[in-house]
């Protein structure tokens, strides 16, 4: 029981130093002695939870993926209808798009690393049920036809995608970021019949 407690908190230092390291240098720029220096660990004791770079990357995404929803949920829980949970997500998902470190291996790394299509089936699913759930309850309070609910889940979901790269990879990140949550903001007023405020 100790040493599978052991091993655990050795494999979760681990994602934590290369979220650090990935988010600071990139995947490219971060080699697996550069994560056993600043872990403090062997290599014996990295290749024994993963089989290399890629898996380590793959384990810090699915690191923030996790934090990242349940931030999500945090921000929905305190919503006092569905349309309001529907814009507070939005805005929260474009927010994040300016965080270095989600925007370093969600946004850049990760496509790169993964490929695209995996990236957007693997990272997308949790998203889009997500997605559906938000727009369900928008629909179940008569402010969107229940036959367009999973439409235009994948396509709020594509566009606040977008927004995310756009600031991610924009010169001025900070504007950017002011302009995809206007944008995004009069998006869903207009989907969903709201008056601005």
């Amino acid at each position: 029981m100790k040493r599978a407690e052991q091993g655990r908190a050795t494999r979760d230092h681990l994602v934590e130093v290369a979220t650090r390291l990935f988010a600071e240098q990139g995947y490219e720029d971060t080699s697996i002695e550069d994560v056993l220096t600043a872990a403090g660990v062997s290599r014996g004791a990295l290749y024994h939870h993963f089989a290399g770079k890629e898996a380590l990357f793959e384990a810090t995404l699915q690191l923030i993926e996790d934090r990242v929803m349940a931030d999500l949920q945090t921000v929905i829980a305190g919503a006092p209808n569905a349309v309001t949970a529907l814009h507070a997500a939005a805005v929260a998902w474009i927010d994040l798009a300016g965080d270095p470190v989600f925007q370093r291996i969600m946004l850049i790394d990760a496509p790169s690393v993964l490929g695209w299509q995996r990236w957007r089936i693997e990272g997308g699913q949790r998203a889009l049920d997500g997605m559906r759930t938000l727009l369900q309850g928008v629909a179940d309070e008569g402010h969107l036809a229940p036959g367009l609910v999973n439409a235009f889940a994948h396509m709020l979901l594509a566009a606040l995608d977008e927004l995310a790269l756009m600031i991610a990879h924009a010169e001025d990140p900070a504007a950017a970021l002011a302009e995809g949550r206007t944008a995004i903001e009069e998006l869903l007023r207009r989907l969903t019949d709201t008056p601005g405020g």
